[in-house]
């Protein structure tokens, strides 16, 4: 069986931000990812996870732009020196937090520019700190239009031109069913590149049991394909308190 964890941006959000570490824990999870754990004291998130016993897999880049100007990141032409800036501020977040893994997203662009914008900058951000790693992942153009990265057959193109060893593949059950009709057949594919797996059920996110996907195959397909990474509860649950809605576990 995979070993899960739990993406408390989005379960557990009937609590407050800091109880839902011990809510983690109490539900069996030993790990958490937050997607954008910014806007409270990296050291008081470190506390939490520490007086839980739990491990931080992943956090997202790029953290909020208070200045208020268009919204970007990897893939937006021109955007290079803010690019490396967000890198540098979240890469300090990450000091203190030690997310195993850091989500570098596209952002909303699209053509030959853009592929080459991200590429560039995840070559910088990826020489910048030899010793993290990162991830990319495509997101569906449904829930995210206009979105550069909506693709996995785009993502591994990506990665072949980044060619850093410390840049992989994030996988999510949600987005691989609405962007190609069937995770598991996503995950048969592209499995080899993969360093972090995201569980939700298309197609309203919630969890597994929802939905077309058989999720007891795909777990089984983690296993068969040797993977040691962490697999993270990252959906909305359908059920008022997230506890309820875990019985896939």
């Amino acid at each position: 069986m995979p070993k899960f964890a739990a993406n408390v941006s989005l379960l557990f959000s009937e609590l407050p931000y800091q109880e839902r570490f011990q809510a983690a824990a109490e539900a069996g999870f030993q790990a958490v990812e937050i997607l954008f754990p910014y806007d409270v004291a990296a050291k008081e998130t470190r506390r939490a996870l520490l007086a839980n016993g739990l491990e931080l897999v992943l956090i997202n880049a790029p953290p909020p732009n208070y200045t208020g100007g268009a919204p970007g990141y990897a893939a937006v032409p021109g955007g290079e020196a803010r690019f490396q800036s967000d890198i540098r501020r979240v890469l300090r977040y990450s000091e203190v937090l030690r997310p195993g893994l850091i989500h570098i997203m596209s952002g909303y662009t699209s053509g030959q520019d853009a592929f080459e914008s991200m590429v560039q900058n995840m070559q910088w951000a990826a020489d910048a700190a030899p010793g993290q790693q990162f991830t990319i992942e495509p997101l569906n153009p449904i829930s995210q239009p206009d979105y550069f990265l909506n693709d996995y057959d785009l993502a591994i193109q990506v990665l072949d031109h980044v060619d850093r060893p410390n840049v992989g593949l994030q996988f999510d059950s949600f987005h691989a069913h609405m962007i190609h009709g069937d995770a598991l057949a996503v995950w048969e594919k592209h499995r080899s590149r993969v360093v972090h797996a995201q569980i939700g059920a298309a197609p309203n996110r919630s969890e597994p049991g929802h939905g077309p996907t058989d999720f007891k195959r795909l777990f089984a397909a983690f296993d068969a394909s040797g993977y040691s990474g962490w697999v993270s509860a990252e959906y909305t649950p359908s059920t008022r308190r997230t506890e309820h809605s875990l019985g896939w576990m």
